[in-house]
């Protein structure tokens, strides 16, 4: 079984990862809410790794850090919720506060998750209320519980809409505020920013 892996960031498409370790690349699924966090294409990226093994496929899921893959192991442990929905969870908010939510049996909230209705929530917090305690929450900024956010058609955008959202901001007002630095400074300048100079516009325009 694949546990880590270490290597150069290759590609990165909205579901996945393209990660070359000595020349080989493996394919990560890996959820585009978090691409913002990542290092740019050529550079080394570090992910925690777990591996789903099935007949007709063998699929890598990564992660940043223990606490999202601890949370992800433990979702997989509900009845009813396979790799994608624990991914697509573990997308729209960080691992204390989705643990925080099941901690508290607050059912209305884990509802709002991507994939998450009444019943799933439900058991969610039955069987994981006194387990999600010994994750060590290492993000500990509160996160709003989410739905997926709106995908751009441009990767820069979606990432700064991804990175706003982690931020407290509602994804509408970010989606707004972006295209209002697209307008005032034309596509051309706009695709040529870095993620770390779209923010900044976009925060400026958020202030």
């Amino acid at each position: 079984m694949i546990a880590r892996l270490r290597g150069e960031l290759l590609d990165r498409t909205p579901e996945t990862l393209v990660v070359d370790v000595n020349g080989v690349g493996y394919e990560v699924h890996f959820p585009e809410a978090h691409h913002h966090r990542l290092p740019r294409l050529g550079e080394e990226v570090v992910l925690q790794i777990h591996t789903v093994v099935r007949e007709d496929a063998i699929s890598l899921y990564g992660f940043l850090d223990a606490a999202e893959k601890d949370l992800f192991l433990l979702l997989m442990g509900v009845s009813g919720v396979g790799p994608k929905l624990a991914r697509n969870v573990l997308s729209a908010a960080t691992p204390a506060d989705i643990s925080r939510a099941i901690a508290a049996g607050d059912v209305g909230r884990l509802k709002q998750l991507p994939g998450v209705g009444k019943k799933t929530a439900e058991r969610l917090c039955l069987e994981l209320k006194d387990k999600v305690e010994f994750i060590p929450l290492g993000i500990s900024s509160p996160v709003p519980v989410t739905s997926a956010p709106e995908v751009f058609s441009d990767q820069p955008s979606r990432d700064a809409l991804s990175a706003l959202m982690n931020l407290g901001y509602p994804a509408a007002r970010a989606r707004q505020v972006l295209e209002q630095v697209r307008q005032q400074i034309g596509e051309e300048a706009y695709g040529a920013l870095a993620l770390e100079e779209l923010l900044r516009a976009a925060l400026r325009g958020l202030a």
